[in-house]
């Protein structure tokens, strides 16, 4: 009876999400009436900015529950093109954006429009791990780029041309990276993008973090290469995760496949989102996530001495998203196990390693400044008493 539903065999490359092995049993804690401090979720905890959420709500009203085109509103492809103007001076047509389920969705239609059964994908370890699994997904190969805290977390060009082979289709680069916050150099960047045209090689950014860069120059990788795929996202800096929403810009040559691809998978973005999106380019908006954003950098700015003075090893500093990357060695060699341990005795939830990749997994964890400074001193409380 089980060979009825035996899994296909593609599946035995897509690993779990091992953080739901710490956010189940911190649920399960709350549950029993423990108080935890969530350091492990990946998202903003403010909810969605009012003005976003009115206009939801005045979408649902107004009938605004059919489907659209499957490239997403024509007015919400319009005003992505026009953010590309103001925000980062780059000409981008409407025609190129391709509202998504998602930055999930962007990347899925982005590899699975490219990418055919044995192509390389060069991509960063640690790194977001559905990339390598949506790789997989497409056929392809993804090739795993050690990178560390020598090069700022980020690969530099240098390694990407002697990782390239026959084989390599794309090289994907996330700027600000999950998890380690770290942001690629202008002009490093702009080093790679000149490399991969030469070479004759797509360059993928997974941009889904911008908006949420503190000190270094924002640099989308259109400004280095009016052909690069790019994917953002109404998630992080819009705070818009539970809308399920995000956007690709895509060059001319992909723009039919990747409609094609969108149509039999998701058939069309969700309609309220999009219409309520609208919003969140509206100034009074804008204003309100750059508050939000220096809320998030202000907590960094508690968390990161304070995690160094407690022993954790953070040699480079984060530089955007929430998320601080953090050595685990002095107090454990297994991060999964560490991470165990922070919530079963000090009632502090982070993420392990493990999720980024094998390169750095057993020594690092990852936590997340996604809640309240109150709420961090008390977890940073808590991991002193436990760690001392």
């Amino acid at each position: 009876m089980t060979d009825r539903f035996r899994p296909a065999a593609r599946m035995a490359g897509i690993a779990p999400f091992h953080v739901m092995e710490v956010m189940g049993r911190a649920q399960a804690a709350a549950a029993a009436g423990r108080d935890i401090v969530h350091m492990e979720v990946g998202e903003p905890d403010f909810a969605t900015a009012e003005p976003i959420v009115e206009a939801g709500i005045r979408a649902l009203r107004e009938g605004h529950t059919h489907y659209t085109l499957a490239l997403g509103l024509p007015a919400l492809r319009e005003a992505i093109a026009d953010f590309y103007r103001r925000r980062h001076g780059v000409a981008v047509e409407p025609r190129q954006v391709v509202v998504t389920v998602g930055a999930s969705g962007a990347l899925q239609l982005a590899l699975w429009a490219l990418i055919g059964p044995g192509d390389e994908v060069l991509l960063t370890d640690p790194g977001y791990p559905c990339n390598r699994h949506f790789v997989r997904l497409a056929g392809g190969v993804p090739v795993e780029l050690p990178v560390s805290p020598d090069t700022g977390w980020q690969p530099t060009a240098a390694q990407i041309e002697a990782a390239l082979t026959p084989r390599t289709r794309a090289v994907l680069l996330a700027s600000p990276a999950n998890p380690t916050g770290a942001v690629i150099d202008r002009e490093e960047l702009a080093r790679i993008a000149a490399l991969l045209r030469e070479r004759r090689v797509a360059l993928i950014a997974d941009e889904i973090y911008h908006g949420l860069i503190y000190e270094a120059d924002t640099c989308t990788a259109l400004a280095c290469d009016a052909d690069a795929i790019v994917v953002n996202s109404f998630s992080k800096y819009f705070g818009m995760t539970g809308w399920r929403l995000g956007w690709a810009v895509v060059p001319e040559a992909l723009l039919r496949p990747v409609e094609k691809l969108a149509q039999n998978l998701f058939i069309a973005p969700p309609t309220p989102a999009q219409h309520a999106a609208l919003a969140a380019f509206e100034p009074a908006t804008l204003a309100l996530l750059d508050q939000r954003r220096d809320e998030f950098r202000a907590r960094r700015d508690l968390l990161l001495p304070a995690l160094r003075g407690l022993g954790f090893d953070i040699p480079v500093t984060p530089q955007g998203a929430f998320y601080i990357y953090a050595g685990c060695g002095r107090f454990a060699d297994d991060s999964s196990a560490l991470c165990l341990r922070l919530l079963d005795e000090a009632g502090v939830a982070a993420t392990p390693g493990l999720d980024f990749g094998p390169h750095t997994a057993r020594t690092h964890l990852r936590f997340a400044y996604t809640t309240s400074r109150e709420r961090l001193g008390e977890a940073i409380d808590r991991l002193g008493r436990l760690l001392a």
